[in-house]
């Protein structure tokens, strides 16, 4: 079994999902966006982009891995 890919090309990858943005983001739209894909191969982990390019691509974490950056974030 080969592993997954840590990005998808595009959002678009990612039909049907609720993408956050961060409630400390600037008016200038200089954050990232989050969501949790609820099916397909990438069910489970935390997909993050850039809120300036919607339709661009993902990266994928494992939530553990995520959830470590958030906390060293604090």
């Amino acid at each position: 079994m080969s592993a997954l890919p840590r990005y998808v090309p595009s959002s678009f990858h990612l039909p049907g999902v609720l993408w956050q943005r961060s409630s400390h983001s600037t008016g200038m739209n200089n954050c990232v966006e989050t969501t949790r894909p609820g099916s397909g191969p990438w069910t489970g982990l935390v997909a993050v982009r850039d809120s300036k390019n919607t339709s661009g691509p993902a990266l994928l974490f494992a939530p553990s891995a995520w959830e470590g950056f958030i906390a060293a974030l604090h």
